[in-house]
């Protein structure tokens, strides 16, 4: 019996933001609710509502700048640099920056859309 896993095809989660997410391990990748590990890129000028989701999330900068807005403070995390949200914490992420943002996002418990609590977006 195998004691791992290799992942040569991540889910791509569709989006209408022109965020590119690769699940590589998660809830719909490979059907665990514990840990979600996820490669994204976030356009230029791109942003989420705000959210409190019921798990940790821990972020990873690979290329350029990403911010986060978490319970009122803003904070700016560039390449190199590493973050972790805990879960039941208001956030919005964003990338309000003219290049995109390349980044490793891992979720414990595993993200879903249910759990992620996000705020109505503005019409």
């Amino acid at each position: 019996m195998k004691k791992y896993t290799i992942q040569k095809t991540p889910f791509i989660v569709p989006t209408n933001d022109g965020k590119l997410i690769e699940e590589h391990h998660g809830i719909i990748a490979t059907n665990n609710s514990e840990i979600s590990i996820a490669h994204m890129i976030a356009p230029p000028n791109w942003s989420e509502p705000f959210q409190k989701p019921e798990f940790d999330e821990y972020t990873y900068i690979i290329k350029g700048k990403k911010q986060f807005i978490i319970e009122g403070e803003t904070i700016i995390l560039e390449a190199g640099q590493s973050i972790k949200i805990e879960k039941n914490t208001q956030v919005q992420y964003a990338n309000p920056f003219g290049m995109a943002c390349e980044y490793i996002a891992i979720c414990m418990p595993a993200f879903s859309i249910e759990k992620v609590n996000r705020a109505p977006e503005k019409a």
